[in-house]
């Protein structure tokens, strides 16, 4: 059973245990109204306590139902609140840990409610892309008042208990244990008549129609392409202004208009996808984990000292190893000094900022570091020195240490192969800046342990990273597709656009910047090392060459002053530059390429539909073990808009068949082999399938 019923004296108690968090799917819909006909039924029963077992009272829908039937199956939620709202003796919410989404509505539902301090109560839908669908955009403003309410619908941010003591939402906070608080209660109020309904209570707020336009229009600035957050103010609205009735109904339907938005499945998407890139087929999740309470890394500069700031953050010590005082002491200081701006702000108390500066040292001796449980170089990308570091570290680790690599392209096999610990070695891509972005790719070579990937997969998520694994090839899932998409970027400037026209295309779409303003702030000089590495390894690849004159100028980005982009000190906005434009059109005319018009449509297909088609052969080729693994690195670590859920999602949105209809239309252009559809991709077309 999905709820678990008792009496105590003459209060029955019925108890959520759908762990972990109680979610409200069929079996314990079902039970909770079964449970409710036994105490309607028993003369004995005075009062009805309902509570959640373990480490929530209920954190809303069950997940593992999303997007199947029995998620409307009935009894719905609705009607469960139905049974609750309308019995006839007091039913009593008893509150602890966790009371989120359906959740917070079946309390709402409850003639009382009591908490215990310390809850964190929410209705977070909003993430989602959709609102409160059973009654929560009604109910809660009656509890908390217009405002508060309206705040923590938009937002979906969670409020601590006590912080909600004093309105109507909770009758008592209880000190000490909760269900001897909530019987005691239960006993109190067993004869009280008539029960109180929320439904029940009228919304008093002066000038509400002055309030919610404000509301609305500021609600509209903020929400950017994401529809939910101003869907929310209208179903509040309708609490306000419309019968309870009435509202309920607004509210169900604009909650389906809602689901049914390519917003709010590109977000549910990303909600799944950020799930399941945690679980790997072949490595079952009790797999145990190796400890980790030390940590090195090897390398001091921007990257390796992000990367020791992430487990210093997460309260693990972590060894920076050097070649030299000088750029041991210069890559102290910067973390020290990135510390010390983020406290300024104000959010770092300096108990914290001294544990986090304290929980990082540094060493010139690769015998210090010999017993941390995980080291992972940062060095530079050269399979040369990655041979240097990685036969020493063979040398010195101890046993059963985990060996990384910060690799962003090279073959993590070979860097095994330094090695006689194979089993131990796996690669740690993290991105720039690493003590911000999200994505950690996990790169697995053919000899990493399972126990290897179920303990970096648990690490990246102590360090409050998105983890995805992928397999051994070059450039791995990111830098691998992206190079298609830079290499289109490329010929788009020789075919007539500028580098601001593309930039502009793709950031319409919503993406953090494109891709000559991305290059400017990675640093230009980065592509061109790996590209002159192309030249010699896969000579048979075409590229355009103006990144390379770009190069030859000095141009290397932001660090320089100037790349695609003219920037003046101190100022980080990319001003357009007339040399580089001459440059790309004398460029042209050397090619012998009439340069043309290029549409905004072209663009953005021509970019993403690259993505895409690499995508699909990475799939193909099982260095990806899903198409949502491949959009959580893309909305993780490269920029990809949130509200188009990543390239394959977006693929999907548009249809396989009309992706591939508009490659074969570019394959008649220059550089048509980069346009032959991956077969896995013609493949999933031809059944009408998507990526998803």
């Amino acid at each position: 059973m999905s709820a678990e019923y008792q009496v105590s004296g003459n209060i029955a108690v019925i108890t959520m245990n759908n762990p972990p968090v109680n979610g409200l799917g069929h079996s314990t819909r079902s039970a909770i109204v079964e449970s409710m006909q036994l105490a309607l039924n028993d003369d004995a029963v005075k009062a009805i306590v309902i509570t959640g077992a373990g480490k929530a009272f209920s954190g809303g829908a069950d997940i593992k139902e999303f997007n199947s039937p029995k998620a409307f199956a009935e009894p719905s939620l609705h009607t469960v609140i139905n049974v609750l709202e309308n019995a006839s003796k007091p039913v009593i919410a008893a509150i602890h840990s966790v009371c989120m989404g359906g959740g917070l509505e079946l309390a709402l539902g409850c003639h009382y409610r009591v908490a215990t301090a310390g809850a964190q109560i929410a209705l977070p839908e909003v993430k989602l892309g959709i609102l409160p669908g059973a009654g929560g955009t009604q109910r809660l403003p009656r509890v908390l008042g217009l405002e508060m309410a309206l705040n923590m619908i938009v937002s979906g941010t969670p409020v601590a208990s006590e912080k909600l003591a004093g309105t109507a939402l909770f009758n008592e906070l209880i000190d000490g244990d909760l269900m001897q608080g909530a019987i005691a209660f239960a006993n109190k109020i067993a004869d009280a008549r008539p029960l109180p309904r929320v439904r029940d209570i009228k919304i008093d707020y002066p000038n509400h129609e002055a309030f919610l336009q404000f509301s609305r229009n500021t609600v509209r600035a903020m929400s950017g392409p994401f529809p939910a957050p101003l869907k929310c103010v209208e179903a509040v609205a309708a609490a306000v202004t419309k019968k309870f009735d009435d509202g309920l109904k607004i509210e169900r339907d604009l909650f389906l208009e809602l689901v049914q938005s390519t917003e709010s499945k590109a977000l549910r998407h990303a909600f799944f996808g950020e799930r399941a890139a945690s679980k790997l087929p072949d490595v079952p999740e009790d797999t145990p984990t190796r400890p980790i309470k030390a940590v090195a890394v090897i390398g001091g500069g921007t990257m390796g000292g992000g990367i020791a700031m992430n487990f210093a953050n997460a309260g693990i010590p972590v060894q920076i190893l050097e070649m030299k005082q000088e750029a041991l002491d210069k890559g102290l200081a910067i973390i020290r000094k990135n510390y010390e701006n983020t406290f300024k702000k104000g959010k770092l108390t300096q108990e914290k900022f001294d544990q986090r500066v304290g929980l990082i040292t540094g060493t010139l001796s690769y015998e210090a570091i010999a017993d941390a449980d995980i080291v992972i170089e940062a060095v530079f990308e050269e399979m040369g020195v990655k041979e240097q570091v990685f036969k020493k570290l063979d040398e010195v680790m101890k046993p059963g240490a985990i060996l990384a690599s910060n690799t962003s392209t090279l073959d993590v096999d070979v860097i095994a192969g330094f090695t006689k610990r194979p089993e131990d070695v796996v690669g740690t891509h993290f991105f720039s800046p690493a003590n911000v972005m999200k994505l950690l790719e996990i790169v697995r070579g053919k000899k990493t342990a399972k126990d290897v990937l179920a303990t970096v997969l648990a690490l990246s998520k102590k360090i409050k990273k998105t983890g995805v694994v992928s397999g051994v090839c070059d450039g791995f899932i990111g830098n691998r597709m992206i190079e298609q998409y830079s290499r289109q970027a490329g010929f788009l400037l020789e075919e007539g656009c500028t580098p601001e026209q593309v930039d502009k295309a793709v950031e319409k779409l919503g993406f953090a910047m494109g891709p000559f303003r991305m290059g400017d702030l990675a640093g230009n000089d980065i592509g061109w090392y790996i590209r002159k590495r192309r030249y010699i390894d896969k000579p048979h690849v075409t590229y355009s060459k103006t990144a390379d004159l770009l190069c030859e100028l000095g141009r290397f980005g932001q660090k320089t002053g100037a790349g695609w982009y003219d920037y003046k000190p101190g100022d980080r906005k990319p001003y357009p530059s007339q040399l580089v434009n001459d440059m790309i059109i004398q460029h042209s005319a050397d090619l012998g390429i009439d340069r043309r018009k290029i549409s905004d449509q072209e663009i953005t297909e021509r970019l993403i539909y690259a993505l895409v088609n690499e995508g699909a052969h990475i799939l193909e080729e099982g260095i990806a073990t899903r198409a949502s693994d491949i959009d959580m690195v893309y909305l993780t670590g490269y920029g990809f808009p949130l509200h188009r859920g990543g390239p394959m999602f977006y693929a999907d949105t548009v249809g396989l068949t009309n992706v591939i209809l508009a490659m074969n239309k570019y394959a008649k252009g220059r550089h048509g082999d980069a346009w032959k559809p991956a077969p896995f991709m013609v493949k999933l077309a031809a059944e009408g399938k998507g990526f998803n």
